[in-house]
């Protein structure tokens, strides 16, 4: 008597695609990475393009979402699997207050966590990219640092003044608070005025950042996950 053979469940199969292309698509759509495959499991966030708060950018620009971040955070946070974050940073800058809430949160996150400057960590993404425990920088990457900006129309009355001024304290705190750049002379670069056509501010490339202490070292993404991973190693 002849047994036909029993035909494999294609359910996990079918389950381990469907995982593969979410993955896929998280990925290429909205550059994430939840855990990456390395002896550790990392969590890659990407600040990338403007730094979108409570206003829209314009369609044509690439933009980093802070209500699509502050969720990413908070997962990793509890998620027992994941053992570290890193912050990959090229970004221009963009909404102040959504950008220092970021780097509040990051700043707030448990385990161990670096941040990588690529291309360019400028204005608002200066609070990030030292929002971490540990920061890198690539030689060729630049942070531009400037006082704080607004693009509307505004009232011209002393409350307003008072308000950027505010405003800007609480970016020099926060950055010279997670960094080893003085609140003396972070004020000084930003006000600097023989440096940028029509505005105040100076550009810093890497070696520059680290040697004025706003950025801890100069690496790339090897250099950041081997700090991860030593790190995480050493917590256990």
């Amino acid at each position: 008597m002849q047994h036909s053979a029993k035909k494999a469940d294609p359910v996990p199969q079918q389950d381990s695609v469907a995982e593969k292309r979410l993955e896929h698509e998280l990925m290429t759509e909205e550059g994430i990475v939840d855990a990456t495959k390395g002896r550790h499991a990392i969590h890659c966030l990407t600040v990338i393009g403007t730094i979108e708060g409570h206003s829209l950018a314009p369609d044509n620009q690439k933009t980093t979402k802070y209500e699509h971040v502050i969720p990413q955070l908070v997962d990793l946070e509890e998620d027992p699997g994941i053992e570290g974050l890193l912050v990959v940073l090229n970004t221009v800058g963009g909404d102040v207050e959504a950008g220092l809430a970021l780097a509040e949160l990051i700043a707030g996150v448990s385990k161990p966590s670096a941040t990588l400057v690529l291309g360019g960590g400028h204005s608002i993404g200066i609070p990030l990219a030292v929002s971490a425990r540990r920061s890198f920088i690539v030689p060729t990457a630049t942070m531009t640092v400037h006082p704080v900006r607004h693009s509307g129309m505004v009232l011209g009355v002393p409350q307003t003044l008072r308000y950027f001024e505010q405003m800007q304290e609480r970016i020099v705190g926060f950055v010279s608070g997670h960094s080893k750049i003085s609140a003396k002379r972070f004020t000084a670069l930003m006000h600097n005025t023989g440096e940028l056509v029509m505005d105040m501010g100076t550009v810093l490339n890497g070696q520059q950042a680290v040697e004025e202490g706003l950025i801890d070292s100069l690496g790339g993404l090897g250099d950041a996950l081997h700090y991860l991973y030593r790190e995480i190693e050493a917590g256990r």
